[in-house]
């Protein structure tokens, strides 16, 4: 054989359909600079951004910023009115400062989103995977789970599972991620059915690339844009449900501060001291709009269809 036939054979693996553009160059995640460059001009995604900023940092820097220990009783200023600078937002029925409290708590609604969305995005991006890539029996039994999460209420099924684990953080992130997995497997699903019926994915098993390989990185990148986008979220849904459940006694436990049991302490003192559950409710409305705003502008800025209208 010459060696012009041989390099025309070499060569035909790289452009398999005419016209196609060469296999190495669509493998890349969809998700670029020019991308995140936009997140900047979306309204919703920079206020969102600066929440969730401040809720960072606010976390991260607990210990400096609040003025008294959280958990510290002081019978001889409890029930105090907002107060500066002595007690900004007042303090609750055991003396506590509420301020303190606040900032306390913001680590937990931190770590609950955060913790829940990673078990959630993980697991149900590992099944969606799998179903949308190999179909057939697997698609079948995972696609019934997930029928199965989706018909019971998220929120029930989490107090029931809480209920049967026993209260405490780490069966809330347990229960929540049980719970958040199912929306997002279904999302990878139907994106991996689409981009499995693309000519690279073809191109890349007609050069023998193994499964796993086209899976991690022809068909795993060009899905994480939607994941990203409900990730975020997914987070805020997360911090909700973490002070639903904390406000029924079924997730954090005292004396850790979290908004949510603040909110369920402060219920009989709603008349005469309404601020102790005033500021807990304020804070988790702003984190939430703010991570539902985040979710929005990356949404808007990510999705290409979105984009061009």
């Amino acid at each position: 054989m010459s060696r012009e036939a041989e390099g025309m054979i070499g060569a035909v693996p790289r452009r398999v359909f005419p016209g196609a553009a060469p296999v190495g160059s669509l493998t890349r995640p969809r998700v670029r600079w020019r991308s995140w460059k936009r997140v900047g001009r979306s309204w919703n995604a920079v206020v969102g951004l600066a929440v969730v900023g401040l809720l960072v940092v606010t976390a991260l820097a607990a210990p400096w910023l609040a003025p008294r220990d959280p958990t510290r009783n002081d019978l001889a200023h409890a029930l105090r009115p907002p107060q500066w600078p002595a007690f900004p937002l007042g303090t609750d029925h055991l003396g506590r400062d509420i301020l303190s409290r606040l900032l306390w708590g913001s680590r937990i609604s931190l770590t609950v989103g955060v913790v829940v969305q990673s078990i959630a995005i993980v697991v149900g991006t590992l099944l969606g995977l799998v179903a949308g890539f190999y179909r057939g029996w697997a698609d079948e039994v995972i696609a019934g789970v997930t029928n199965v999460m989706f018909a019971l209420p998220r929120l029930l099924f989490a107090l029931a599972i809480v209920a049967a684990l026993g209260p405490g953080l780490y069966n809330l992130f347990i229960a929540l991620g049980i719970v958040g997995w199912p929306s997002i497997c279904r999302v990878v699903r139907a994106q991996t059915l689409a981009i499995c019926a693309r000519d690279f994915v073809e191109g890349a098993r007609a050069v023998g690339a193994t499964n796993l390989r086209i899976v991690l990185r022809h068909v795993l990148p060009n899905a994480l844009s939607p994941v990203l986008v409900m990730g975020t979220v997914g987070m805020a849904q997360a911090i909700l449900a973490e002070a639903s459940l904390s406000f029924l006694g079924l997730g954090v436990q005292p004396p850790m501060a979290s908004w949510g049991s603040m909110m369920s302490r402060g219920q009989a003192y709603i008349w005469h001291a309404p601020w102790l559950m005033l500021f807990p409710g304020l804070a988790i409305f702003i984190t939430v709009i703010g991570v539902n705003l985040l979710g929005d502008g990356l949404r808007d800025t990510l999705d290409p269809q979105i984009r061009t209208r």
